[in-house]
């Protein structure tokens, strides 16, 4: 299927454990397909395991034919040992020191490594461990092209659902406005604080974070930076708040807690992600970008220290006339996390 929509259903397929084809091969992923769908559509045991490169490398095969590209997809050969429940604590990085070595591994080379990077995208973009099984297709399986997949994360459409007014302590009168993605039918808002007169407004891309922006979280400095950012653009007069589907930077919740169990062993926040398959950084803006242009604000100056997001937002095609520093203070629970995003991701002190 090639049509508007397809990505977003195969998405929603692979999060409820149900196969994909992409190219030549379908798909499933370890996390949500059960030992029985696996046993009926792999009854030989001959399916490969897919895993991100990333993830190859902490388990050791780096070194070996397709794992040494750790942006690259990793095809595993199936063996006796290999089963659905075996697959996934292979995958989940989280029970890497809680169980007995896993093997033998064999990386093998294969002419679908095309493919297979694009299911672990479409993993990725489901919130989901990025590993699947490499299946035989069958007639009826979902089909989503490559070509699609690359056209949808790279230009995803972003549909305004629904737009209201939202009363907030102490800021100019406020808009909120709900967007809909067209690659993972994610939900975004975008408040649209006070008057800018058509100059280019203030803003800031906050990136979602349930146990900061809700729990009041010490580990990270995401609710302060929100309630910061909300209090200058209303001091400036008004501007423009972004608030994205991007939780635990782009790996989503469930896989933002397993890096936080990674963290509790010693791992800082870019060695958790990239132990569990991840990029240290899932994120991009073109989400983001696609946003403002639909607001139509095409020059913006940016509230940030991350100057990913800079770049990310004028690869996308929107202006940044200034970045504007946006710094919290550290705590003792978040000191060693600030300084890691300092030292491994970039991030600017002022």
């Amino acid at each position: 299927m090639s049509g508007d929509g397809a990505v977003r259903r195969a998405i929603a397929m692979l999060r409820t454990g149900r196969p994909v084809r992409i190219a030549d091969v379908s798909v499933a992923a370890v996390e949500t397909t059960t030992p029985e769908l696996l046993e009926l559509r792999d009854p030989e045991r001959k399916a490969r395991l897919i895993i991100s490169g990333n993830r190859a490398a902490a388990l050791k095969l780096a070194n070996q034919r397709d794992a040494a590209d750790p942006q690259a997809a990793a095809i595993i050969e199936r063996e006796a040992w290999l089963d659905a429940e075996a697959a996934l604590a292979l995958a989940d990085a989280g029970r890497d020191l809680d169980r007995a070595p896993l093997g033998p591994l064999r990386p093998i080379g294969a002419d679908c490594v095309e493919a297979a990077g694009s299911a672990l995208t479409l993993a990725r973009s489901a919130g989901l461990l990025p590993a699947l099984w490499m299946l035989q297709p069958k007639p009826g399986d979902f089909s989503v092209s490559i070509e699609v997949i690359a056209r949808e994360r790279a230009s995803p459409s972003m549909e305004i659902v629904a737009c209201a007014k939202l009363p907030l302590d102490e800021l100019p009168p406020t808009q909120i406005v709900a967007f809909r993605a067209s690659d993972d039918g994610q939900e975004h808002v975008a408040l649209v604080i006070g008057t800018f007169g058509g100059e280019p407004p203030l803003a800031r891309l906050h990136s979602e974070c349930l146990t900061g922006d809700v729990f009041g979280s010490l580990k990270c400095d995401c609710g302060p930076q929100l309630r910061e950012a909300l209090r200058i653009i209303g001091a400036a007069g008004g501007g423009v708040l972004l608030y994205l589907r991007q939780e635990g930077r782009g790996i989503g919740l469930a896989n933002k807690i397993r890096a936080y169990s990674l963290q509790d062993r010693g791992l800082d926040t870019v060695e958790a992600n990239l132990r569990l398959g991840f990029a240290d950084d899932e994120r991009d803006y073109a989400h983001a970008a696609a946003m403002l242009r639909s607001l139509g604000v095409g020059r913006v100056k940016l509230l940030t220290n991350n100057p990913a997001k800079v770049e990310g937002l004028e690869a996308a095609g929107i202006g940044v006339v200034e970045r504007v520093p946006h710094q919290m203070p550290a705590n003792p629970h978040n000191a060693d996390y600030l300084a890691a995003k300092r030292k491994k991701s970039g991030h600017l002190l002022v």
